[in-house]
């Protein structure tokens, strides 16, 4: 991307748990009052949490996942810590979807919040015969040396001395499944410009909508993006 990028507002950052709080009282009302559209074929979806958060903060996507009749299933390693020596987490996740695999013997759709979008599409890049899609929710792979709000975060809580410069030059590289990115103008963590794939396709696709970082999971209008793109979009 360009090297121009900004970081975030100090105000869009200060906000975030403002909003985010705006927005899952607003999807409370959603998902009380609305009827599903499209129903699912059943088949497994990986919900990939960000960066300090756990299962816990996609329940809101995984219940309205199983609702629309997918079977959605957390990353079950914990609290994402942005483990990357040695792509460690990478590799954890990969023993993950093998179980997933194994278990239920079919494609797997990706999702990925953040850090956990990052994470996503790896896997998908390296193993994409096992995978559906990939949905990516803020998550800035299209560069992470971009000013961001979370760096400092990150640094204090992981030692980064470990982690492979090669392999973070290439986070950027399109996987070779369809790839939806969302991304929100007033994220207050991460620029906008970083969450954005560089090259859209038929394949390969950006969708902007409105709302924090923090409330991604739990925006009415990424839910209503779900419901399209898993329905009949690509699977």
């Amino acid at each position: 991307m360009e090297n121009n990028i900004k970081r975030p507002s100090l105000f869009l950052f200060f906000t975030e748990w403002v909003r985010a709080m705006i927005e899952y009282v607003q999807s409370w009302f959603f998902l009380r009052n609305y009827t599903i559209k499209h129903k699912g074929d059943g088949h497994p979806i990986l919900v990939v949490p960000g960066l300090l958060c756990t299962d816990f903060s996609t329940r809101v996507l995984t219940r309205f996942i199983n609702r629309l009749g997918f079977t959605a299933l957390g990353w079950e390693l914990g609290r994402n810590l942005g483990d990357l020596n040695d792509l460690r987490d990478l590799k954890r996740l990969n023993h993950r979807v093998d179980t997933i695999v194994q278990r239920y013997n079919t494609k797997i759709t990706l999702i990925g919040w953040s850090m956990g979008g990052i994470y996503v599409r790896e896997i998908a890049k390296q193993r994409p015969e096992l995978f559906h899609q990939v949905i990516t929710l803020g998550s800035p792979f299209s560069d992470v040396d971009a000013p961001n709000n979370a760096k400092w975060i990150y640094e204090r809580l992981t030692d980064t001395s470990g982690v492979d410069e090669k392999w973070l030059r290439q986070i950027p590289n399109p996987a070779p499944i369809p790839t939806t990115a969302v991304y929100t103008k007033q994220d207050g963590i991460v620029p906008w410009e970083a969450c954005m794939e560089r090259i859209v396709d038929d394949t390969h696709h950006n969708i902007e909508v409105k709302g924090s970082h923090w409330g991604l999971g739990m925006n009415s209008s990424v839910l209503l993006i779900l419901e399209e793109r898993l329905g009949y979009a690509y699977v």
